[in-house]
């Protein structure tokens, strides 16, 4: 019976549908395009600085169950098995559904990585008892992050493992374990980041782009998942149409707050204005004692600005490599 049912699903390979075929190589290759701007945006800014440690572990693990899940469904099996009777490129286009989740996964891990390689925090002696800070975490929460991804990755490698070598009639069981985990992390995964960005009143280090791209492609995505695993594959195309639909909630409110910044960046004078002469400034009560008085208040606040922004992973751990260093800046 498994043999006929195999045979089936390698002539379905076989049949291939030139449309789908195209539609999936575009999700492909637009999904690896949507992360970009994201990796890029921290790499240059240098800091992490905006972006939710809970979202990053929330995001990572939905991604990590979300790819086991469609590696373990009974018809992703079928397809690598089927590898084996057909044509390569046969096999690579029924294996694209499952390239689609690994780009994912790779490239969420990524963000994971340059989170914590950029990771910034406030020095204990800036944080009030019990404030909580959620533009700049306590490194304890980095590490927290770091450790809860890492053993929940462990926890799906080992468990996997062991089902495919006692148990392997449970898999089916354990795949729809996973989409439910990776569907539950994923309804929340933008909360703690809608919370952090509406906390700062700015998108910091969170690519606005990205979000424009993946908001409508998930919807895609989700689309194209149920045309190749129909209804039972819910657990996989579901994670993409509630994913889409928070992380647009996310997309409207950041691009609430950079028209609003880009507005009052228009509205407020510049002050010293380099066009008032000195008399001016003496009318206007802008004396060299205030000016000087005023521009060591500015540095002041430099000096804190950079306490606050504290890389956890790189050198210069009280922040005298970065003391100009502004994360609310491009």
């Amino acid at each position: 019976m498994d043999t006929l049912v195999l045979e089936d699903r390698c002539e379905e390979l076989r049949d291939l549908s030139v449309v789908n075929l195209i539609v999936s190589i575009v999700i492909v290759i637009g999904m690896l395009i949507s992360y970009l701007p994201q990796h890029f945006r921290i790499i240059v800014r240098r800091t992490s600085e905006g972006i939710s440690p809970y979202f990053v572990l929330l995001g990572t693990t939905s991604a990590t169950s979300a790819f086991a899940n469609i590696l373990l469904l009974p018809k992703s099996r079928q397809d690598v098995a089927c590898c084996k009777e057909i044509e390569t490129f046969h096999c690579v286009a029924g294996l694209l559904g499952i390239a689609q989740l690994g780009v994912q996964w790779i490239c969420f891990t990524f963000i994971f990585v340059l989170f914590l390689v950029f990771f910034r925090y406030k020095s204990v002696d800036d944080i009030d008892d019990g404030e909580l800070d959620e533009g700049h975490p306590r490194w304890q929460t980095a590490l927290l992050v770091a450790s809860l991804t890492l053993l929940h990755g462990l926890a799906v490698i080992v468990i996997t493992g062991v089902l495919s070598a006692v148990a392997k009639q449970q898999l089916p069981t354990w795949a729809n374990i996973l989409g439910v985990m990776a569907a539950l992390l994923a309804a929340v995964q933008y909360i703690p980041q809608i919370w952090t960005t509406y906390h700062l009143k700015h998108v910091g280090s969170l690519s606005i782009p990205m979000m424009c791209i993946q908001t409508p492609g998930g919807f895609l995505f989700a689309a194209s998942l149920f045309a190749r695993l129909g209804w039972a594959g819910w657990s996989s195309w579901g994670i993409f149409v509630l994913t889409a639909t928070m992380q647009g909630l996310l997309l409207s409110l950041a691009i609430y707050y950079e028209v609003k910044a880009h507005a009052n960046d228009i509205n407020t004078p510049k002050w010293p204005s380099p066009l008032l002469g000195r008399s001016e400034h003496h009318a206007n009560g802008f004396d060299d004692d205030n000016r000087s008085g005023s521009e060591g208040i500015l540095d002041h606040r430099g000096l804190e600005g950079a306490a606050e922004t504290t890389p956890l992973l790189r050198n210069g751990r009280n922040g005298d490599g970065h003391r100009n260093h502004d994360p609310n800046r491009e």
